[in-house]
């Protein structure tokens, strides 16, 4: 199931001439990703999750750049799980434009850790059905 929020490109995001500083766009992911995570878990998603026993550092992201964003601009950011593991679960994060262009396609993996070992461990029944659901 995918989740769409919006995102008002602001005028720190961006670089000298104008055009969203490429650092930026992992904060736009991972706040989209955590609005998602709040949806599917009706509660703030990360203290839900930290809730659940666990610590979901990111292992991996992947971002694609496809079209310019500016200042003002705003765009769509839908995500929905990609994949689940037994200790993982990965994102699929894509922005739209006014125009309706791909303005970028991320992906990012988290992994389930316990806490006390710093060690993947299974992930909680409760975020798996969360993000498993249709």
């Amino acid at each position: 199931m995918s989740f769409t929020t919006k995102r008002t490109i602001l005028f720190g995001d961006c670089d000298p001439a104008g055009i969203v500083y490429t650092p930026c766009i992992s904060y736009f992911v991972i706040e989209a990703v955590h609005e998602f995570l709040t949806h599917k878990l009706g509660a703030p998603g990360i203290r839900e999750i930290l809730d659940m026993g666990i610590l979901p550092p990111a292992r991996a992201l992947s971002i694609e750049f496809l079209a310019p964003m500016a200042w003002d601009d705003v765009i769509d950011i839908s995500v929905r799980c990609k994949e689940l593991t037994t200790t993982s679960f990965s994102f699929l994060v894509e922005a739209r434009n006014h125009a309706d262009e791909f303005s970028f396609r991320a992906t990012l993996t988290q992994v389930a850790i316990s806490p006390e070992s710093k060690r993947p461990v299974p992930l909680p029944q409760r975020l798996r059905e969360a993000l498993s659901a249709t």
